[in-house]
């Protein structure tokens, strides 16, 4: 079986330093960077940190920069990999260990775009139907994994740690298309935000890396159609009436 050099970019708490590591790790055509790190773990060096879960891209908790691309390693096979693989934490994020990164902040933007639905009448005692037309609308953003690649290949984040980020703005907009949500106007004002979506240049980097396809640079551009359109009717109803 032949062997592939991967290189990890480590991080050291006590020291505060980064070095990187060598090591030579036995693959297939079905070993993913996953795999290889698992099997350093457990062969090598078992002071090697990373996270992981479920090993089927549904998790998101194995998002990592692959030779300078973020991406998850339980998908990424290491035969279709240039060698030595060059194995890093996730970029714009501050490192605990080795590949294992805070995701507090992202976390906390998360939570101020309400990522739920906001009821403001009683729920109807039957069930509320959502018919395949309208969830067509949505489908697509709501299945993100919050793997944070796309916040890893953003160059907005990567430079304004207050932006609110691309996953998160995502979102926004899937529960703002949801026809069960009744937070229209506080999702409107959350979106128009200073730090929310007209910080976004749209370079696409966060579409690019996305591993299930959510469109996330998308989605914020239709963001900015929709609050768009609500000031321009705030600005022309009134004086039609």
């Amino acid at each position: 079986m032949p062997e592939a050099k991967i290189v990890v970019k480590r991080f050291d708490p006590k020291t505060g330093k980064f070095y990187n590591k060598e090591y030579m790790v036995p693959y297939s055509k079905d070993t993913m960077v996953l795999d290889a790190l698992i099997y350093i773990k457990e062969n090598i060096d078992r002071d090697l940190s990373f996270r992981y879960s479920c090993r089927m891209a549904v998790c998101g908790s194995c998002g990592m920069v692959i030779n300078k691309r973020p991406a998850l390693a339980c998908e990424t096979p290491i035969a279709k990999l240039t060698q030595p693989v060059y194995i890093e934490p996730l970029y714009n994020f501050p490192i605990i260990k080795d590949l294992v990164v805070n995701i507090d902040d992202f976390l906390d933007k998360l939570m101020k775009i309400k990522p739920y639905i906001i009821k403001k009448t009683k729920e109807p005692e039957e069930e509320h139907i959502i018919f395949s037309e309208q969830q067509e609308i949505f489908r697509y953003a709501s299945v993100c994994i919050n793997c944070l690649l796309c916040y890893a290949a953003c160059p907005v984040y990567s430079s304004d740690e207050k932006y609110y980020g691309p996953a998160a703005l995502s979102l926004l907009y899937r529960y703002y298309m949801d026809p069960r949500d009744e937070g229209k106007e506080e999702r409107i004002e959350i979106a128009s935000n200073k730090d929310a979506i007209w910080k976004c240049t749209f370079v696409g980097e966060c579409s690019n890396v996305c591993p299930k396809g959510v469109d996330p640079a998308f989605n914020i551009q239709r963001l900015k159609i929709i609050v768009s359109t609500s000031i321009l009717k705030s600005l022309i109803l009134p004086k039609l009436k």
